[in-house]
């Protein structure tokens, strides 16, 4: 269903501006945007990850700069790819963080590339960004220089159909308390969603994989209230994690989350007790609200 880019940049950047209180996001956002026909949870996904990339760039605070504005292939020339004729709208993500060299530009958007110290995330923020965009028909590209920030532009294909409005179907965020554990081994469904769901109320352990979100419940489990599981992970899946937990705890409330349909595995596990199921990729919205749901 084509929507209007513009629309998501606000909403994704009121998110971050809630949690990121030392960064000031500026956006300069085109009139007349054309529409783009995409999956928004993806673009949401990609957004997110820029704008989370950003803030780490800048530790003490600093300028990001949204811009979107109308494309043709034209414009796309002299790049490392030959882009297919026809209009494109353009977003810019730019920030006035640390910068970085060729080196790193070279292999950024490679799986498990990663310049954060050990135990900050696997690195596969910005190859799954380029996996959505490219899937989507789609360029993306940086531009940077050591301690003069970057810029990355994202290009996606324009759409001749009329925008329909974004169905709000959720509202905002919601308000909560209680006690979260968060299971993902996307790290930026972690770092976004421990800020955000902190930013709501709640307080938030984080576990990469099964195996971990056994050991911090086995700790904890008298202090959660709530378990957000992904499904496919390595080192242990959703399905074994969560059996695994109702065994320590019979009563414990379970989200699961996954990729794939609700069918096949997503319902065997909801059939041994697990309380919910939200379908990824997810906006931020849509979680504070199930996870509500499911505490009330």
């Amino acid at each position: 269903m084509p929507f209007d880019l513009n629309q998501l940049v606000k909403e994704a950047s009121d998110t971050l501006g809630r949690t990121r209180k030392e960064v000031t996001i500026h956006q300069e956002l085109a009139e007349g945007l054309f529409a783009i026909e995409a999956d928004q949870g993806q673009i949401e996904q990609v957004l997110l990850n820029l704008f989370v990339n950003a803030a780490d760039a800048m530790p003490d605070g600093g300028d990001i700069i949204l811009k979107t504005m109308n494309v043709t292939h034209n414009d796309i020339k002299n790049k490392l790819y030959n882009p297919k004729p026809g209009d494109y709208v353009l977003l810019l993500v730019t920030d006035t963080g640390t910068g970085m060299d060729q080196k790193t530009m070279d292999h950024i958007f490679e799986p498990f590339f990663t310049t954060k110290e050990m135990g900050r995330g696997t690195g596969l923020g910005l190859a799954s960004a380029y996996g959505i965009i490219k899937g989507h028909g789609g360029y993306i590209d940086v531009h940077s220089n050591i301690g003069q920030g970057a810029t990355f532009n994202i290009y996606l294909p324009a759409s001749r159909k009329q925008v329909h409005e974004a169905v709000k179907t959720t509202g905002s965020f919601i308000k909560g308390t209680g006690t979260v554990l968060l299971v993902d081994d996307e790290e930026v469904i972690r770092e976004v969603g421990k800020e955000l769901l902190e930013a709501m109320g709640y307080r938030v352990f984080i576990a990469k994989d099964g195996k971990e979100a056994i050991d911090v419940y086995k700790k904890d489990r008298d202090e959660i209230d709530i378990v957000v599981l992904d499904m496919v992970m390595p080192n242990m899946g959703g399905g074994k994690a969560y059996d695994r937990m109702k065994e320590i705890d019979p009563d414990i409330k379970v989200l699961l989350s996954s990729g794939f349909s609700i069918d096949g595995e997503a319902t065997e596990i909801l059939k041994r007790g697990c309380t919910g199921f939200i379908h990824k990729p997810f906006s931020m919205k849509e979680l504070s609200h199930n996870i509500r749901e499911i505490l009330e």
